[in-house]
Formats: structure tokens, sequence, C-alpha cells
């Protein structure tokens, strides 16, 4: 065998063992690479969800992409929508509430009204004054009437020709719009009242601008003048209706202080009677006992002295009983000023200061809690002046801001404390001591019942809940 077969072989041989080699590399790479696949095949079936998602996202993206689209398109004229419709919110809200206005000027609803304060306009003493003067506001009126001034119009109107007949029909339209005009403030006239005066006085300012809208087709308006004298009537009825009601209010007020001076009267009349009765009485036991002295001796001459001097002392006191009520009588001022409060009605630091000339003032007091309030008043304080009316109006205007109601000045409470109407009082140079702590029996009492009350609902609550309580387990299992 020859070196190069020998060579040869070798290579072959080494070949061989190389392709061997490689075919089982080659066997085992299959082998690793149906290992890898069937693991990325587990991987698959495992994250199939994932992988899923993940494919559908650049398809679902593309989507977005679209919808978002859509959308902005869709905003665009959302926007569109939403500042057209605020414009006509706008117009519509303004139409809205003149409406509202134009029903609250023709409902007369209390909750609907506004209570501003009315400005008087006239500063008549009487209501006779007023009346006067409202008769002549209507004769103005008439006159305007009659000299053709209420209604305007500035177009000379030619009817089938004839200018007559233009004229014509322009006073009957004017006719027209005056009766409707006259119409509307008669009514409103007729019905104002405290609490409608400025819903009253925008009816008329209402109608005037309705007709001469409606006459406006004719060019024909009601005069400006004429407009402002029906206000003027208007508020000159309002006023003259106060005024009538102030006066009547006054007249009560006389009435009662006329019955307060007729009871008055009646006790010091009966009082200085029974004073003249007891001292008659007083006087005849007196001088038959002086009659019987001489008669007497001893102990019964003692008893006797003892007895004129114990008569003696009464007459001297039923003289004095009838002297002051005879003067009470000629004192036609001379009285009381109660200061009062009634928490349980009015509240604390609200006192009623006011004046009688009863011989027992709290007889008024009295009075006054009877059937007006649930409970009694409380005596703070009682004065006697010989001119009670006049203390009574200086305790008034010093405490005029802190009246409770600031429009019916005979209303007497005011919201004070005791030390202040004490300081006043003694200003007046009247000492007086005020007693500072209202009893208010009645009033406390109630409250404790109602305390009491209240306390044993809240125990019977508390009761129940326990009872209730006790139907569940205190541990769980």
């Amino acid at each position: 065998m020859t070196t190069a077969v020998i060579i040869l072989a070798v290579v072959a041989a080494g070949l061989l063992l190389l392709f061997i080699k490689r075919t089982q590399d080659v066997k085992n790479i299959k082998n690793q690479i149906a290992q890898r696949t069937q693991e990325l095949e587990n991987y698959k079936t495992q994250y199939k969800d994932i992988i899923d998602v993940d494919k559908a996202f650049t398809t679902r993206n593309d989507e977005l992409k679209k919808i978002n689209q859509i959308i902005d398109t869709l905003k665009a004229d959302h926007d569109k929508q939403k500042e057209k419709l605020n414009q006509d919110f706008i117009g519509k809200r303004s139409i809205y509430d003149n409406l509202l206005k134009e029903i609250s000027i023709l409902e007369e609803n209390l909750e609907n009204i506004s209570y501003g304060l009315y400005n008087p306009h006239y500063d008549y003493k009487t209501s006779e004054e007023f009346k006067q003067n409202l008769e002549k506001i209507r004769d103005r009126q008439k006159l305007i009437i009659k000299d053709g001034k209420e209604t305007f119009c500035p177009v000379k109107y030619i009817d089938g020709g004839s200018k007559t007949e233009g004229e014509k029909m322009t006073k009957h339209y004017s006719k027209l719009m005056l009766r409707a005009f006259n119409g509307e403030c008669d009514a409103v006239i007729a019905r104002v009242s405290w609490n409608n005066i400025a819903n009253m006085e925008a009816r008329i300012e209402k109608a005037y601008e309705a007709i001469n809208k409606l006459g406006s087709t004719h060019q024909t308006t009601v005069t400006k003048e004429y407009y402002d004298l029906k206000v003027e009537e208007l508020r000159l009825e309002f006023e003259l209706q106060e005024k009538l009601y102030q006066e009547k209010e006054e007249q009560r007020k006389i009435r009662e202080q006329m019955r307060e001076e007729e009871k008055a009267q009646r006790e010091i009349e009966k009082a200085r009677n029974d004073a003249e009765e007891e001292e008659e009485r007083y006087q005849k036991a007196l001088e038959q006992a002086q009659a019987e002295i001489n008669k007497t001796t001893g102990k019964e001459l003692d008893t006797l002295n003892e007895r004129i001097k114990q008569l003696e002392e009464n007459l001297e006191k039923a003289h004095e009983q009838k002297e002051r009520a005879i003067s009470r009588a000629q004192l036609t001022k001379s009285g009381h000023v109660y200061i009062i409060s009634n928490i349980g009605s009015f509240g604390d630091h609200v006192y009623k200061i006011g004046m009688t000339r009863r011989l027992e003032p709290r007889d008024r007091i009295n009075e006054l809690g009877d059937a007006s309030v649930p409970f009694d008043f409380d005596v703070h304080g009682l004065i006697y002046s010989e001119n009670a009316p006049e203390l009574e109006n200086i305790l008034h205007k010093r405490l005029e801001d802190r009246r409770i109601n600031l429009v019916n000045v005979r209303a007497e409470f005011f919201n004070v404390t005791v030390n202040e109407i004490e300081k006043i009082v003694n200003e007046s140079n009247l000492s007086i001591q005020l007693t500072k702590i209202a009893e208010a029996k009645e009033f406390r009492e109630t409250q404790s019942i109602r305390d009491t009350k209240k306390k044993q609902a809240t125990q019977q609550a508390e009761k129940e809940i326990e009872k209730a309580l006790d139907k569940f387990p205190t541990t769980l299992d």
C-alpha cells in the first residue's frame, strides 16, 4: 500500500468521523430546535391571551385613531351647539325674567311681595286734607280730558277723503285707549294697600306702556301728563288709606284711655266714698265713747280711754284716706308708670313701659295678662308721678331707637335692660329700685315640665335600645 493511499484512507476516515460527529451535532441541534419549538408552543398556549391582545393592539390603535377623529368632530359640533344654546338661554332668560316681573306685578301673594319702605309724597295732617287734594287731582284729570290733552296723535288722518272723518276716527281711537287706561288705573287704585303699593305703581306704568304700544299702529299715545296724574291719584289714595288707619288707631287709643280714665275715676270716687263712710263711722263711735266716759270709772274707764285713743287714730287714718282720694281726683295727670316683662311671651330683655291712673295699678297689669298673652306679666317697677303721662313720654323718647315695633308707636314694648331703664328714671330725679330678675313662675314651671318629659322620653328610648341589644349574642362562635 502506497503512502498516498494510506493518507487518503486516513483522510477519508477522518472525514467520516467528522461527518458522523456533524450528523450527531445536527441531530442534537434538531432535538434542541424541537424542544425549543415545543417550549415556544407551550409559551404561546400559556400566554395566548396576551399575544392576542398584542396583536389586537395594533388593530385597536388604528380603530382608536378613527374613533378619536370622530370624537374631535363630535366635540367641535358639541361646542358649536353649546355656544348656540348659551346664546338662546341668555335670550330666553331675559324673556323669562321679564315675564316673572310682569307676573309679580299682577300677583299679590305675600310671598312674592318686596317689602320696600314707601317714602310718603305728601305731608297732609288729616284725612280730610287728603280727600280734598284727591278731588283736586281728579278735577285736573277732567280738565285735561276736556282740553283734549289726555292723548296725542301727530298725524292728521283722512278717512274717505274727508279730514273731518279722519279726526273723528282719531278721536274714537283715543277714547278707546283712554277708556282702557282708565279702567286699568281704576282697578289698581281700588286695590292699593300697604303691601302692594310698589306693585300697583308698576302696574300703572305697565298699562301705560302696553296701551301706548297698541296705539303705535295709529301713532296715538296717552300723554305723560295724564299718566303722572294717575300715579299721583294712586299715591294720594294710598296715603289717604294710611292716614285713615292711623286716625282709626288714634281713636281706638283715645277710647281706651277714656275707658281707663273712667275706671280710674270710679275707683277714686269709690275710695273717697268708702273713706267718708269709714270716717263717719269712726266719728260716731268716737262721739258715743266720749259720751260714756263720764259714766265710767275704774278699769272700765281705762279700757274706754284706750278705745277712744284707737278710734281717734282710725278716724285720722280715714280722714287722710279721704283727703288723698280727693287730692287724687283733682290731679288729673297723677298715676303710675309701670315697667313689666313677659319672658314666656316675648323673650328676654323685652319690657312694656306704660301708664295707668288706677288707684291699684296692678289691676291694669292683670288685665293686660288676662287673655292676650299665654303667661302673666312680671312687674319690675311701679313709679308714682303727679304727671304720669309726662314721665311715660320721657321714657319712651329716651328709648325710641329700642322700640320693638318701629311702625306703631303705640306699641309700648322696648328691647332694653332693666339697668338702662333704672338709669333713665334716676336721671329724671326719681329714685327707684327696680326688680331686675323676672320671676316668670308659670313659664319656668312649664319649661321644667318640658325638660322632665324630654328626659323621661330619652330614658325610655335608652331602655328600648338596651332591650333590643340584649336579644343579640355578645360573642361570635
